[in-house]
């Protein structure tokens, strides 16, 4: 972009910009001063005995650099307003079918639609949605690369894994809370558990640990699993998947037998009656589904837990990006068409502003990473 800046050394400086920067108010309102700074030059006191052509210098430096700082901020908004002006990408870092993939594509939709460009949903799944969050840190913080963040991803495994790769709240810009659905405890019918009493039982009298799948590790469905066997005494083995579709995927097919993941990724196959849901981890009971126990109802209080996710970018995305973004969003969530899909799939959605989601997470750290950190990595 051009952007020639003049300013002669007489007092009556001048600003020139190209035409696309003229209606920027930042520099409209900064023009004045960078004009003042040149014109009171001579009248700025100096250390004594600074040679004249040092004090030109001086004073030169200070005026040109006064004025990039007002440029360059322009340039920032004239980007903002013009964003987004090619595709956007938004990783979902778990595979296709779970509750990261449904949420990233019924926004993506929604985006599309309402701003004029593609958005469209990559999956970079692995390390439990590890991989694609930390490339998300890495991209250009542009407003061209998002992330579907969840309590998964920005709380339990970093909590878990040392080598993460980002720090959850410095490498990010969060930008709008979507919300997400609770974790069923499921069971393929070949167990023989019709409810969660004969379910402790079969586990119980099972001379081998159990073999169970969740979204992956570090996710709330294995948090909430290993917690569950901790506190019972159970002997279980988690199975690790990239996603919880791959993971339901199995279960359906009889190859493992118990699974802790979310309602999204099981409600077909809990209405089709391939798995069986057992127990659910919202704070009521699901409204398709009433004869199913709430973990808190069987005496698990601190089983309480929504798979919630968000939409976060790189650290620096532009302020007038995130807020246009997080309007767009909020706007999105409340069409009739996304209501619906997310009541029939009981996901339960709040609004939230960039700040407020950054508390937001701030407190789920706090809540979750010491409970995560005992129950998935328990000291020896």
């Amino acid at each position: 972009m051009n952007m020639p800046i003049d300013l002669p050394r007489a007092s009556s400086a001048a600003i020139r910009v190209s035409p696309s920067l003229r209606s920027c108010r930042i520099l409209r309102v900064s023009q004045p001063l960078v004009v003042l700074a040149s014109a009171q030059r001579a009248r700025t006191k100096i250390p004594a005995g600074l040679p004249a052509a040092a004090r030109r210098h001086l004073m030169n430096f200070l005026t040109t650099r006064l004025a990039a700082f007002f440029m360059m901020a322009c340039v920032g908004a004239s980007h903002a307003q013009d964003w987004p002006n090619r595709p956007v990408r938004i990783i979902s870092p778990f595979t296709a079918g779970g509750g990261s993939d449904t949420i990233a594509r019924i926004l993506a939709t929604q985006l599309s639609e309402k701003l004029g460009k593609q958005f469209i949903v990559e999956n970079k799944g692995g390390a439990g949605g590890l991989i694609g969050t930390a490339a998300t840190a890495k991209a250009e913080p542009d407003g061209y690369t998002l992330v579907m963040s969840s309590i998964a991803t920005h709380v339990i495994a970093p909590a878990t894994n040392p080598n993460a790769g980002f720090d959850p709240l410095k490498s990010f810009t969060h930008i709008a809370y979507v919300g997400g659905p609770p974790t069923v405890i499921v069971a393929h019918p070949s167990l023989g558990a019709k409810n969660f009493s004969e379910l402790l039982a079969t586990l119980r009298s099972s001379p081998q640990p159990t073999a169970y799948v969740s979204p992956g590790p570090g996710t709330l469905g294995n948090l909430l699993a290993e917690f569950w066997a901790r506190k019972e005494k159970l002997k279980l083995t988690h199975i690790t998947y990239k996603g919880a579709g791959q993971a339901v995927g199995d279960l359906v097919a009889g190859h493992v037998k118990l699974g802790s993941v979310t309602l999204t990724a099981a409600l077909a196959h809990m209405r089709a009656g391939t798995i069986i849901p057992l127990a659910v981890s919202s704070n009521s009971r699901l409204a398709e589904f009433p004869g199913v126990p709430t973990l808190k109802e069987l005496g698990y209080p601190d089983m309480v837990a929504t798979t919630w996710f968000a939409v976060a970018g790189p650290a620096g995305v532009p302020v007038q990006i995130a807020q246009k973004l997080n309007q767009e969003i909020i706007k999105a969530l409340e069409t009739p068409t996304v209501r619906q899909r997310f009541k029939t799939e009981e996901i339960e959605t709040e609004r939230m502003t960039p700040d407020e989601l950054t508390r937001f997470i701030e407190g789920e750290i706090a809540k979750w990473a010491p409970l995560a950190k005992s129950a998935i990595n328990p000291a020896p």
